[in-house]
């Protein structure tokens, strides 16, 4: 089973699947492709049936897109709890994941991960003021506080135990470390939602993954 990424430094995308693959305890190798010339370009989309990573191959197939891995991995590894038990938690723990894939189109604009602004390292950026902006991170703070207060009593994640929806939003955390973001300002008025950044940031898996980033370009 080979997962296809981005570079570790700047490719969120591509670190989604890996922390779902990671904890589901998945036997995988990962390469490492780069899309900044024309020529990686070209490669890519004769790997990708997208022409984007991330990308599993697995059994003689190719599955495509951070969602549709995650949820292979949900249905191939069930022991692993990559969806929390409880059927009402697990609707809530998609409705945020589907979220994430495809809205807070502020955020990914204005602090961005691309080459120059790498994901882990020193703090080097803050963040623009722009109105929506400032919508995309009120909201945020408003589902990690609702989801945290419902469900989070047993354990640091959104749904108390990690789930999928914690590797959907680890890349935010880390645009909240980059970019200096105050939680605060936006309504996080008693520390949830930092503690959250906090957790998803020490989780081991994600520090291994910069670890082998920086290490790529040492």
């Amino acid at each position: 089973m080979e997962l296809i990424i981005g570079p570790r430094l700047y490719s969120t995308w591509s670190l989604r699947p890996w922390l779902v693959l990671k904890r589901a305890g998945a036997d995988f190798t990962a390469r490492e492709v780069s899309y900044r010339t024309e020529e990686q370009k070209a490669e890519l989309r004769r790997l990708s049936p997208s022409g984007f990573v991330p990308l599993l191959k697995v059994d003689g197939e190719t599955i495509w897109d951070t969602l549709a891995i995650s949820e292979w991995a949900a249905e191939h590894y069930p022991d692993a709890h990559l969806w929390p038990v409880d059927p009402t938690a697990r609707a809530l723990a998609r409705s945020a994941t589907a979220e994430m894939h495809s809205g807070f189109p502020a955020l990914r604009d204005l602090c961005g991960m691309g080459p120059d602004h790498p994901l882990a390292g020193e703090v080097r950026s803050t963040a623009p003021s722009d109105p929506a902006l400032d919508r995309d991170l009120g909201r945020l703070v408003v589902l990690w506080r609702q989801m945290r207060a419902r469900f989070g009593v047993n354990g640091p994640w959104l749904f108390g135990d990690w789930s999928i929806a914690d590797a959907f939003f680890t890349p935010v955390a880390a645009r909240v470390r980059h970019y200096q973001i105050d939680l605060g300002a936006h309504g996080d008025v008693d520390g949830t939602a930092r503690a959250y950044v906090e957790a998803l940031l020490a989780q081991p898996d994600f520090q291994a993954w910069e670890k082998d980033g920086l290490a790529n370009v040492a």
